[in-house]
């Protein structure tokens, strides 16, 4: 019984440890820890986060607002995934993209006029072009860095720059108000369905990019170039045409991200469309665990990301924080991130943790 209880008691050691490990490797354990501390915030604090209801036909409350307001987020930050883990680099242009895409849409939709209710163009050919418009931003983008060998930031500031004012010469300076009900589909809400369409258009890019990561060889070229692109290159890799793809992929998705959020108000605003958004992808893409110096990513790690900011922006909100203090408490996010993730801090945890499981189990139970 001695015997049992010694082997028991190194077995329980021994299985804590090893899931130790394991939590404190995974990319993915601080996103949730920080995703978790929110929901448990919430708890104490708003009685009512976690009610749900319908109201006018769609699913109303805390949790329905955060999946239907970190949608355009969720979906710019999975493009910033790719990118960052291809190049190393960040796409800044993200926000002006969206803006430039709609633009597109909405000139197409509206022709001539400003404000209408009649389509001049079919609806899905309006789409189509907005999505060009998108992915041609990302062709642009992917040549400086691909071919021209820029730097992704220095490459994208240009679009960061010009890209809104381009979209304001598509749209003649003017805010395009598209009243056709049928535009309001892609981002409000399709007739009998209670869940806003930003949701399902969130969750099926999400799905996709997960199968086309796992199922292909995109993500493992793309990390395989992310961490180091001459060796990729001596085993018959196009290091070039993926990162230059990578930068298509997200030219696309910036673009889906602008048509739903012009659709979800009914208008395209140049000027205000996805405004800051790049801040918030890059944030995600680290809060999510990966590496901003390029390699290997995580799909879930960026959702859990985009997710986690949103609910951070909304707690805010519900505790009554004024708009222009959030800065602040995203500022002491970034602090927090950039400290959990220096290589000083990972020493010290990892230290803690052999510390605490290196104590001898008591013999005798």
């Amino acid at each position: 019984m001695r015997f049992l209880n010694i082997r028991t008691g190194v077995s329980i050691k021994s299985g804590l440890k090893t899931i130790a490990k394991s939590l404190a490797s995974s990319r993915l354990t601080f996103s949730i820890v920080i995703l978790l501390i929110v929901l448990v915030q919430n708890i104490i604090t708003t009685p009512t986060f976690f009610k749900v209801s319908i109201t006018n036909g769609l699913l109303s409350g805390y949790i329905p607002n955060i999946l239907d307001e970190a949608s355009e987020l969720v979906i710019v930050t999975l493009g910033m995934t790719l990118v960052i883990a291809a190049t190393g680099g960040v796409d800044i242009s993200v926000g002006a993209i969206m803006a430039i895409s709609a633009s597109f849409c909405g000139l197409m939709l509206n022709g001539s006029e400003y404000r209408t209710d009649v389509f001049h163009n079919p609806y899905i050919l309006a789409l189509l072009i907005g999505l060009l418009g998108g992915a041609l931003c990302g062709v642009f983008n992917g040549f400086l860095v691909s071919y021209l060998k820029m730097q992704p930031m220095i490459a994208t500031l240009i679009l960061f720059t010009a890209g809104r004012s381009i979209a304001k010469q598509i749209t003649h300076g003017q805010t395009i108000y598209i009243m056709n009900p049928v535009y309001k589909y892609l981002g409000v809400q399709i007739p009998g369905v209670p869940i806003r369409t930003t949701i399902i258009v969130s969750t099926v890019i999400i799905v996709i990019m997960v199968l086309v990561t796992k199922l292909t060889s995109l993500g493992l070229y793309v990390q395989s170039v992310g961490i180091n692109g001459s060796p990729s290159r001596l085993v018959g890799l196009n290091s070039r045409m993926i990162k230059l793809m990578a930068f298509v992929i997200c030219g696309i998705l910036s673009g889906i991200a602008g048509l739903v959020g012009s659709s979800s108000i009914g208008s395209v605003n140049s000027g205000e469309l996805g405004l800051s958004i790049e801040m918030d992808a890059i944030l995600a893409v680290a809060l999510g665990g990966n590496m901003l110096g390029g390699g290997k990513f995580s799909i879930a790690g960026s959702v859990i990301g985009a997710y986690t900011i949103q609910a951070i922006t909304t707690t805010l909100y519900a505790m009554s924080v004024r708009a222009d203090q959030l800065n602040v408490f995203t500022a002491f996010i970034i602090i927090v991130i950039i400290v959990a993730s220096s290589d000083v801090f990972k020493d010290k945890v990892q230290k803690l943790t052999r510390k605490v499981f290196s104590k001898n189990v008591s013999v005798g139970g």
